[in-house]
């Protein structure tokens, strides 16, 4: 399997999702709740982040309970995270940012992987690994879409395409996704941690909810 590419069948279905769930799990036993709500709202995709203990066996539950559900690995930054991301059945993998060994590591693994960029050389370094999908983090307090568009514009003819995270929600979702450079926007304003520690299931499905009608209209 090669590097995450907008033309690969997980670059297919991260775009056809169109939001990505970014999440942070303390408790083992709020994974299913949460990506139930999420589902129950119409968001199809989510980004586990390997910030906590409990983090891919909630990813391991959540894939086992709902395989509607593409469950991705966030914050992968050493190459022995690639191996655990396989394991917990993870669809894919991203990092904040770019690690050519992560990468290299995720390709002789088998596991779709989008490295994240804020600078050409940062881009520079991902497409020499075959990566063409590509997390741009932090999107807003890097300059947002006109900052992306400045980086991206040198490599217009290899069809790059990005997933936007960081300072994104539900007043600026449409502009990132409306943009043509972009694959998908992830984002934590949907499920955040205060939201899941409380286990208010209610909010987390209103805001996917909230999110996926804007997308819909």
């Amino acid at each position: 399997m090669s590097p995450l590419t907008p033309e690969s069948e997980v670059g297919r279905a991260i775009a056809a999702a169109r939001l990505i769930a970014v999440l942070v799990v303390d408790e083992l036993e709020s994974a299913i709740p949460v990506a139930e709500s999420l589902l129950k709202g119409g968001v199809t995709a989510m980004e586990l982040t390997l910030r906590t203990p409990v983090a891919l066996e909630a990813a391991a539950a959540i894939t086992a309970a709902f395989p509607e559900m593409m469950v991705g690995i966030g914050t992968v930054i050493f190459p022995k995270q690639v191996d655990d991301a396989v394991s917990a059945g993870a669809a894919f993998g991203v990092s904040p940012g770019v690690n050519p060994a992560v990468i290299q590591r995720a390709a002789e693994a088998g596991l779709p992987f989008g490295p994240g960029i804020m600078t050409p050389t940062d881009i520079d370094v991902a497409i020499q690994e075959g990566c063409r999908l590509l997390k741009f983090f932090p999107a807003e307090s890097s300059g947002g879409l006109a900052h992306l568009s400045n980086i991206a514009a040198p490599y217009a003819h290899l069809g790059l395409k990005f997933i936007p995270l960081g300072g994104i929600g539900s007043a600026n979702l449409m502009s990132y996704l409306n943009h043509d450079l972009i694959a998908a926007v992830g984002g934590s304003w949907l499920a955040p941690r205060d939201v899941i520690r409380a286990k208010d299931w209610v909010t987390i499905e209103a805001n996917a909810r909230d999110a996926m009608t804007a997308i819909q209209s």
